[in-house]
C-alpha cells in the first residue's frame, strides 16, 4: 500500500509537463514554416525582378547618364506600361550609355519620338518614357531613337540648390557698423596768408636854390 502512489501527488507535475512539451514544439515548428515561407517569397521576388520580357520589338536609344535605370525597369507610353529594358552597355567612341528596350507589338512609333530616363517620384524607381512625335514615317524593329535626355541627379539638384541660398544669404547679410560707415574726409591745412610787400616810395633829391 505505501509504494502505490498517492492520487494527485507525484504523477501531477508529470503529466503537467507533456502539454507544455507540445507546445514548445508546435511554436517551433510554426516558426521554420514562416521563415521557409519568407525565403520562398523572398527567391520569388529577385527571380521575378531579373526576368526579362521579350514580348515585342526592340528600339535603342542613348543617353548622357541613366542613374538608376537598369535592366528590367519599365518602358512607358502615357503613364502605361509597353514594355521594359532588356540591355544595358556603353558605347567605347562616344562614352554615352546604350539602352535596348522592347515595344508591345501593335504600337507604332514615329521617328522622331523621344525617350526621357524619369522617375515617379524624389524617391522613386527609374523607368523610360516615350513620348511619340508626329512623323509619318515609322521606326522599325532594331532602330534607334535620336531625341533622348538621360536622368537628372537628384544629388546635383539639392546641391546647386544649397549653393545658390547661401549665395544669397551671403550677399544679403548685413556688414559691421565700422565697415559701412564712410571714410572720414581728410582735413587740408589752410593755405598761409601772404601779406603783401610795402610799397617804398623813390626819394627825391633836394631842389637846387635858382640864382
Amino acid at each position: 500500500m505505501l509504494d502505490q502512489p498517492i492520487a494527485g501527488t507525484s504523477s501531477a507535475p508529470a503529466l503537467a509537463g507533456l502539454p507544455r512539451r507540445d507546445g514548445r514544439a508546435i511554436e517551433f515548428l510554426t516558426g521554420l514554416v514562416v521563415l521557409a515561407a519568407l525565403f520562398g517569397m523572398l527567391v520569388f521576388a529577385i527571380i521575378g525582378s531579373g526576368r526579362r520580357s521579350e514580348d515585342g520589338y526592340r528600339l535603342t536609344a542613348r543617353f548622357s547618364h541613366i542613374d538608376g535605370l537598369s535592366v528590367g525597369s519599365d518602358v512607358r507610353l502615357a503613364g502605361v506600361a509597353i514594355g521594359q529594358v532588356v540591355a544595358e552597355q556603353v558605347d567605347a567612341k562616344t562614352y554615352q550609355a546604350s539602352v535596348t528596350f522592347t515595344v508591345r507589338d501593335g504600337i507604332e512609333l514615329p521617328t522622331d519620338s523621344s525617350a526621357v530616363v524619369t522617375s515617379d517620384s524624389l524617391l522613386g524607381g527609374k523607368y523610360l518614357a516615350l513620348d511619340p512625335g508626329g512623323a509619318e514615317a515609322i521606326l522599325k524593329p532594331g532602330s534607334r531613337i535620336d531625341l533622348t535626355q538621360g536622368s537628372i541627379s537628384l544629388e546635383q539638384l539639392l546641391s546647386k540648390f544649397i549653393f545658390s541660398v547661401t549665395d544669397a544669404m551671403t550677399a544679403q547679410k548685413p556688414k559691421p557698423a565700422g565697415l559701412n560707415a564712410p571714410a572720414p574726409t581728410p582735413v587740408t591745412a589752410p593755405a598761409p596768408v601772404t601779406t603783401p610787400a610795402p610799397v617804398t616810395t623813390p626819394s627825391l633829391p633836394p631842389a637846387s636854390p635858382q640864382p
